[in-house]
């Protein structure tokens, strides 16, 4: 049966990535809220930025992996709107400047709260969101796409979040930014993890392209082991034994990095995409429900 449009779009929105947004204002947001500052509204604007440059960062990576021949019919993951021959790659790209100029707007909003230092940080996010495979540098070309996520993803959402909430940066803002970092991180080590060869042919060189797969559960696994130490940090810092909730996940986590390691075929890898998506917005849940109480 034919796809309609809006089911055409909603594949391209990449939904399993979503997390990877939302995580971070979540975590932020709790982290206000602990501290007697949490403000809905700014929540609320925070989350929307932060889900249009995920959105936008998503579009640009399907119209530019395809120009430049990383997305081909010979890719095993999940379908690319602009390789499928489903969206042509000019409104590919009309769709993406238009998210990214509906972020700054929402961006503008916030200064309210959060002042004019504000506009530096979201002008760099969308520019670092363009710059993943687009323009002359592209980040995931040079194997820096994994730096871009733990930072903008990690520390800079956490903390642009809870600052304009709270004004200020604080030591646990940046602890809390670790996790959300490294998990959302994880997502893009499967990602490469499994387009290693197309990647490869395209030079695309990804840490996985780079350093091989090996390497690639070795950073999956010590991901894993820091994100959920970092709990056990807040509880040393003096916060109640609440924030060690994240840890009912550790049996999952472990079977992650086992189906990871078993390295399966591409169906099983694109499902464990997707539960990686699920476990890092699993742990920003509970992280952030210990926070609160």
């Amino acid at each position: 049966m034919k796809e309609s449009p809006a089911q055409i779009w909603l594949g391209a929105l990449r939904p399993r990535t979503l997390p990877a947004a939302i995580a971070p204002v979540l975590t932020g947001s709790a982290l206000a809220c602990h501290d007697g500052a949490f403000d809905l509204a700014a929540a609320a604007l925070c989350l929307g930025f932060a889900l249009l440059v995920q959105i936008g960062t998503n579009f640009a990576n399907d119209y530019y992996d395809f120009i430049r021949g990383a997305d081909t019919a010979a890719r095993v993951g999940p379908r690319r709107a602009v390789a499928a021959g489903l969206v042509a790659p000019a409104t590919m790209k009309r769709a993406m400047l238009g998210v990214f100029v509906a972020a700054f707007a929402v961006g503008l909003v916030l200064l309210t709260w959060g002042g004019p230092w504000l506009l530096v940080i979201g002008v760099a996010s969308i520019a670092s969101g363009y710059a993943y495979t687009g323009g002359p540098w592209p980040l995931a070309y040079l194997g820096l796409g994994d730096v871009f996520v733990f930072v903008f993803f990690g520390l800079v959402a956490v903390g642009g979040t809870y600052f304009v909430q709270a004004g200020r940066i604080t030591i646990e803002t940046v602890l809390a930014g670790v996790p959300m970092g490294l998990l959302a991180a994880n997502i893009l080590v499967v990602n490469n993890y499994r387009d290693v060869e197309t990647d490869a042919a395209a030079n695309k060189r990804t840490l996985v392209v780079r350093w091989g797969r090996r390497a690639a559960r070795a950073q999956f696994i010590l991901s894993l082991a820091v994100a959920f130490a970092v709990p056990a940090v807040f509880l040393l810092r003096g916060h109640r034994a609440w924030v060690l909730l994240p840890l009912a996940l550790l049996p999952l986590a472990w079977s992650h990095a086992r189906r990871l390691r078993a390295d399966h075929s591409a169906g099983d890898l694109i499902a464990l995409l997707g539960d990686t998506g699920k476990l890092l917005a699993l742990y920003a849940l509970l992280f952030a429900a210990g926070l609160v109480l």
